[in-house]
């Protein structure tokens, strides 16, 4: 319903316009995008398969690495199939509800990925630090436990943000977003009522999330690395450093992308919007695309089964 000055209040539906600026070349940019996309499903399904199937795989190590892929594929999804069709279909439209959930959903999955990854990298301190009883601490039930409380905990803080547009904002000056999916500032930018609530619960949840993740697996390479480089023999140090890389490299491609997008979001004024949106997207695009690669590579029984599904056995 509009009102006085062109305002629209509660609009029903929002308009994604996809990366502005770069209009007239998104069904181009739509083509790695896709490719992204199908490779992420495809090889973090194919480690949840092999994970599921083979039971030497099933450790701690494994298991967290399978609710990482599973979170990459929903996080993935919630956010490609919607980008192509404003990219190749012509299809922006998305109704205020759908909007909110698919915010709630790319947040939720976002605090769920960053959880996992401190608990993988708790996993390797262990491992590592304390071997001996890695067995006795990481159990199934702490498995269970900390599966269901990284989920909870995404789930619980991030509902209030959603809570927060739908209670409070209920004028808006445009029902266009200059997204290619409903990110949370890019919502609230929309309003004309004070969003200074809004602006700060999302950065408490960032940091309380993010920055609370990656302080606890800092330190736990740390002390990784300290032990690591306290053992004497070279071929030990490069075995236990070895079984680290993998983590190392998704843990710095996830927040590296992750403070990019943030601070460019909030604090970039003279940066262009494309390089925003774009740099959101990669955000959630890359982790999810390079994580499968990463873990098949250097985790050598992945890379084995996988090799062992895809290459025959000479006879």
């Amino acid at each position: 319903m509009l009102l006085l000055n062109g305002s629209v209040f509660v609009p029903s539906v929002l308009t994604l316009i996809g990366i502005p600026g770069l209009q007239s070349v998104q069904c181009w940019i739509g083509i790695p995008f896709c490719v992204m996309y199908v490779i992420a499903v495809t090889g973090n399904s194919l480690i949840l398969g092999i994970i599921r199937y083979e039971r030497s795989l099933h450790k701690p190590m494994y298991i967290f690495l399978a609710m990482l892929g599973a979170t990459d594929i929903a996080l993935s999804t919630c956010i490609l199939p919607k980008m192509l069709g404003i990219f190749w279909f012509h299809l922006p439209e998305i109704s205020f509800a759908a909007c909110l959930l698919q915010m709630w959903l790319i947040h939720s999955f976002q605090a769920i990925e960053s959880g996992i990854l401190l608990a993988m990298a708790l996993d390797r301190y262990v491992a590592i630090c304390d071997p001996l009883r890695h067995t006795t601490i990481f159990s199934q039930q702490l498995l269970t436990h900390i599966g269901v409380g990284v989920t909870l905990r995404a789930a619980i803080l991030t509902v209030p943000s959603i809570m927060l547009i739908k209670c409070r904002l209920k004028l808006y000056r445009t029902t266009v977003i200059s997204h290619s999916y409903c990110e949370h500032m890019a919502v609230v930018k929309l309003a004309i009522e004070d969003v200074r609530i809004n602006k700060i619960y999302g950065l408490f949840v960032a940091f309380s999330i993010l920055g609370f993740d990656i302080i606890f697996i800092t330190l736990s390479y740390v002390q990784i690395f300290l032990t690591v480089f306290q053992l004497p023999q070279k071929e030990a140090r490069f075995k236990a450093f070895n079984t680290c890389i993998a983590h190392i490299c998704v843990f710095l491609q996830f927040y590296l992308l992750a403070f990019f997008s943030f601070f460019t979001h909030r604090f970039g004024s003279h940066i262009p919007p494309y390089v925003h949106i774009l740099l959101s997207n990669l955000y959630l695009l890359v982790p999810p695309f390079l994580n499968p690669i990463v873990y098949g590579v250097k985790t050598k029984q992945i890379r084995d089964h996988v090799l062992k599904m895809f290459l025959p056995k000479k006879p």
